[in-house]
């Protein structure tokens, strides 16, 4: 009888406090991570699919989302270029505009502001009337995104959202062929239709612009699943988006030279092979190995784009150390502008 009467107790107890659990959820403060997030779905957006792609021969298609994009201010929407690119007479175009979607279901229409063809970026505003349909806004973040960061991102994976996916950065200087730039390589979750959307520090501030997947998962059709993500650094995003705003596009350094991958002893090197403009006047020749720019070590092409993309601008005096039969030389390079 007494086995029997602890038991009912230890029942009752255990369902006392299942029964507590979920007003105890309710009534926890959240997370500054939940506040991040919660800002940065607010003013998350889908890109829609143009109107001709959803038409049916019955009438009028469900919405169709291809992309998204981020609300950051002043109904300025940033997405992809790749995002929002339609095909016209054999050529690949910018829509002059776009319609977009919030996550209360507002069409709204967003018109052509910019593109940087470089970097894969792409910037659209709504009208000021329509601002109260888009709840939240975001800012950039102030400083650089770093391997182990926790990040998350918001979007339309496979058009449905707006979704939340959190992880970490991987290796922040990551450089694949569809940009001139280096990328975020990013640890976490993404499909199609994440491309445009943002990739967010703890904070909800913007780090990175989504840019591509290497696909991992299998799924139908031309949908694409990836636990491998690629961003364009926040940074150097804002950048373009200011000169966007300002009504010019961001001009980038030029340096003059072509490469050749040589090999010397037992490691790689990049040498010079042919020279232009600015490297023609600085006196670089033939078979020069680059060692570094600014005292920054030089060990690959791609690496020196994005250190001149990054960290230069045009008509900056630079100076690169090469070296020409075993001598070690500092050449002094004036830029040009691309």
């Amino acid at each position: 009888m007494r086995i029997r009467n602890q038991t009912h107790i230890l029942l009752s107890c255990t369902l006392l406090l299942i029964g507590l659990l979920p007003i105890m959820a309710i009534g926890a403060e959240p997370s500054l991570l939940s506040i991040a997030a919660e800002k940065a779905r607010h003013a998350t957006v889908g890109i829609l699919s143009p109107e001709e792609e959803r038409a049916t021969i019955s009438g009028p298609a469900p919405f169709s989302v291809r992309g998204s994009g981020t609300h950051i201010g002043q109904g300025y929407i940033l997405t992809a270029r790749h995002a929002i690119e339609h095909q016209k007479g054999g050529k690949t175009l910018a829509a002059e505009a776009i319609q977009v979607i919030t996550e209360h279901f507002h069409e709204l229409t967003a018109t052509f502001i910019g593109i940087n063809e470089f970097l894969d970026v792409a910037l659209y505003r709504v009208p000021e009337d329509t601002l109260p349909d888009i709840p939240g806004q975001v800012t950039f973040a102030e400083s650089e995104a770093y391997s182990g960061d926790n990040v998350f991102t918001v979007g339309y994976p496979l058009g449905w959202g707006p979704a939340l996916s959190f992880g970490r950065i991987g290796n922040p200087h990551t450089f694949l062929t569809t940009i001139q730039s280096r990328l975020l390589q990013v640890d976490l979750s993404a499909c199609s239709g994440n491309s445009g959307g943002g990739l967010f520090n703890t904070k909800g501030e913007i780090v990175g612009v989504v840019h591509a997947i290497i696909q991992t998962e299998h799924t139908q059709g031309e949908r694409r699943c990836s636990r491998f993500a690629f961003a364009v650094p926040g940074l150097i995003v804002q950048k373009i988006v200011q000169s966007l705003i300002e009504g010019h596009s961001l001009k980038f350094s030029t340096l003059g030279i072509s490469l050749n991958v040589v090999k010397q002893d037992r490691h790689w090197a990049i040498a010079v092979k042919n020279a232009t403009g600015p490297a023609r006047r600085a006196g670089f020749k033939k078979g020069d190995i680059l060692l570094a720019i600014n005292h920054q070590p030089i060990h690959s092409a791609a690496q020196l784009k994005n250190y001149l993309i990054e960290h230069t601008q045009p008509e900056q005096n630079i100076t690169i150390t090469i070296l020409r039969e075993q001598e070690t030389l500092n050449l002094n390079v004036i830029l040009g502008e691309s």
